[in-house]
């Protein structure tokens, strides 16, 4: 199962996104525009929603600031439900993760893909596999082994049962066969990884950006990365495909509407957006959390989604997530 390719989609932004209205451009937004994140504090999605919203406020691309708040609950269902009571409204965005697949698909939300104006995709932020520093499984493939050879002992942290870490453990062990692992889940990928750091979990498959803390004090250490490639912030770091495991996967950083909303508000937060990715601050921020280097506009990234949809129907079905009832 080919979850991403990454060369497929990372292209330029659009020149639509600069194609503003004058006029609109220069009344939206006047106040502030709500960023709604499904995750706790210290998440991949929270660091990356705050980090833009300083940066549209330093850099002045707004006349408003975008205001975070995390609503977390229900692997994701709080913030679903309340965000899609906003249809229409150029005041409320989302902060974008595979999860909003993982509600799309799910017959009980109501909120399929139909529901979003997408407004950019920022980054691919890639999963990882760590372990605590003193765990005896010093490589993917010992780890791997152990779980062919004692299934269901080994534990994963992961932040859902439909979110991109627990895809990634689904990954393994189709790509393994006999291996089984346990998992548990937590509000949030910064306590997925602190469970696994204090040892009180076997691995995680979560980011290295939410990671990056535990691995530089060398609480954790990283056996290998979902990324096409090794990431120039990573060299050391081997991909699952060198090691001989077909597998790719990693969580979308980006934001999107609802449906109904104005087609200039949807142009003026995605010329922003592009300005955000354009900024040395970002930059920086996304070689600091080892993210995949790519923008895509909204025409992109609606087109983008649609296809990771249908990518990821086999997981989605192997986990029962659409006879999800309410």
């Amino acid at each position: 199962m080919r979850i991403m390719n990454l060369s497929r989609y990372a292209l330029v932004g659009t020149l639509s996104a600069l194609a503003l209205l004058p006029a609109f451009a220069q009344t939206y937004p006047t106040r502030a525009v709500e960023v709604t994140v499904h995750t706790s504090a210290g998440s991949g999605g929270d660091i990356v929603s705050r980090a833009v919203s300083e940066i549209v406020r330093r850099e002045k691309l707004l006349p408003q600031p975008l205001q975070v708040v995390n609503r977390v609950g229900g692997s994701g269902a709080l913030a679903f439900n309340y965000f899609k009571g906003k249809r229409g409204d150029p005041y409320y965005m989302l902060s974008v993760t595979g999860t909003v697949l993982a509600m799309a698909y799910r017959p009980d939300m109501n909120i399929g893909l139909e529901n979003y104006t997408p407004v950019a995709l920022m980054a691919i932020d890639p999963q990882t596999i760590m372990v605590p520093a003193n765990s005896p499984y010093k490589t993917f493939k010992e780890l791997v082994e152990a779980a062919r050879k004692t299934p269901d002992t080994l534990v994963a942290a992961t932040t859902s049962v439909q979110g991109t870490g627990r895809l990634l453990v689904y990954l393994i062990e189709k790509a393994v066969p006999g291996a089984k692992f346990r998992f548990v889940t937590f509000k949030g990928g910064s306590d997925a990884i602190t469970s696994t750091a204090g040892g009180h979990t076997t691995f995680t498959t979560e980011n290295l950006s939410e990671g990056l803390g535990f691995v530089e004090a060398k609480t954790l250490r990283v056996l290998a990365i979902s990324s096409d490639r090794r990431l120039p912030q990573a060299p050391d770091v081997p991909t699952l495909q060198e090691l001989g495991y077909p597998i790719t996967a990693g969580t979308l950083r980006g934001f999107t509407f609802t449906a109904g909303v104005p087609k200039e508000a949807v142009n003026t937060m995605e010329a922003a957006l592009q300005n955000v990715h354009n900024s040395a601050a970002w930059k920086d921020l996304a070689k600091r959390n080892i993210f995949e280097d790519v923008f895509m506009g909204s025409a992109e990234f609606t087109k983008y989604l649609a296809v990771r949809m249908e990518e990821y129907r086999g997981f989605y079905e192997a986990i029962s997530l659409g006879k999800t009832k309410p």
